[in-house]
């Protein structure tokens, strides 16, 4: 009997740049749970761990050796800078666009390319759009430099949508556990953890439609396996809270009152007054997502205690998964 024949069947691989960032470990959860092994990418300092390559994404020869390693089978293409207001505009540009197009160009030099391609973009591309509820038909208008890098990555994904199946998502603002504390809410529930008598903020009246991390992974690898190729998404709950809102529901969740200040510091010129988006689309795809509101997900973020043994059990979980893969 041939040897081959008597060896377990290799397991679908997915690969996620970015796996030590904020989405990443959540959408490896999800997908270890449909029967994935975990393999990804990190850069700077985020931890690394067996099956995670540091790599830069600028590198193409670097991105082209991981690429061939591991032989994903699926492919989530998370790793970016994310925060709108980072320093560096060379960055934003660089590692956001370049970075895809060279991910992009080594997948497509696999003798077997990957079945499902999914490119993170951003709902900030819409910008200060007139619409109420926007649609993925709404024309961009992006307000700021995050924005036109990621609206400029989904137009190099499609300059390779006729070589490999890729679809691209455009999540709206979305939080949890884990997240750092330069974004919004994080650093709100910071404040409320350590009884904070005072919070420095921007703009109380700009409203946003905030997920939960765990609907968007959920998301992320619903849309992984149905492989809508071609196809846009926008990932939202359809419903947008002002900041202000957010303070109330904190305060409600910490049971007591914190003083705002607004300083103008934190007041953008380019700021997106109003970001609400329609998920019909990705309902009709990959069905309703799980009903969890954004007072359930502060309560979440303002409960957790320690996030260090869930991080330690997911990276004892990818070691288990490999060392079966290898057996």
């Amino acid at each position: 009997m041939d040897i081959l024949s008597k060896s377990k069947p290799r397991r679908p691989r997915a690969l996620i740049t970015g796996l030590r960032g904020f989405t990443g470990e959540y959408l490896a959860n999800e997908l270890r749970a449909r029967g994935y092994d975990i393999f990804g990418t990190a850069y700077g300092n985020e931890a690394l761990g067996l099956g995670v390559y540091y790599v830069d994404l600028c590198d193409p020869f670097a991105l082209q050796e991981v690429v061939n390693q591991v032989q994903p089978d699926i492919v989530a293409h998370l790793a970016a800078i994310s925060f709108v207001g980072h320093g560096n505009v060379e960055d934003i540009y660089r590692i956001n666009v370049v970075g895809t197009r060279n991910l992009l160009d080594a997948l497509t030099k696999l003798s077997t390319p990957p079945t499902a391609v999914l490119i993170a973009s951003s709902a900030n591309i819409y910008g200060n759009s007139s619409a109420g509820v926007i649609a993925e038909t709404e024309l961009p208008l992006p307000a700021n430099d995050y924005a036109i890098s990621k609206l400029a990555v989904e137009h190099v994904a499609r300059l390779w949508m006729d070589r490999l199946p890729i679809f691209i998502t455009r999540p709206f603002n979305y939080t949890g556990v884990g997240q750092a504390e330069n974004f919004l809410l994080p650093k709100i529930v910071a404040h409320f953890k350590r009884k904070a008598n005072r919070i420095e903020l921007g703009n109380l009246d700009v409203a946003r439609d905030f997920s939960d991390v765990r609907n968007v992974a959920k998301a992320y690898a619903e849309l992984l396996l149905k492989v809508p190729a071609g196809e846009t998404f926008n990932v939202c709950t359809g419903k947008a809270y002002t900041l202000r809102e957010v303070i109330s529901m904190a305060e409600n969740i910490a049971g007591y009152k914190i003083e705002v200040q607004v300083n103008p510091a934190f007041v953008r010129a380019n700021e997106v007054r109003v970001l609400v988006g329609n998920a019909m689309k990705l309902e009709a795809c990959i069905g309703t997502l799980p009903s969890i509101s954004l007072q359930q997900t502060l309560e979440w973020m303002l409960n957790d205690v320690d996030v260090s043994a869930v991080s330690l059990d997911q990276v004892k979980s990818t070691q288990q998964q490999l060392v079966e893969a290898a057996a």
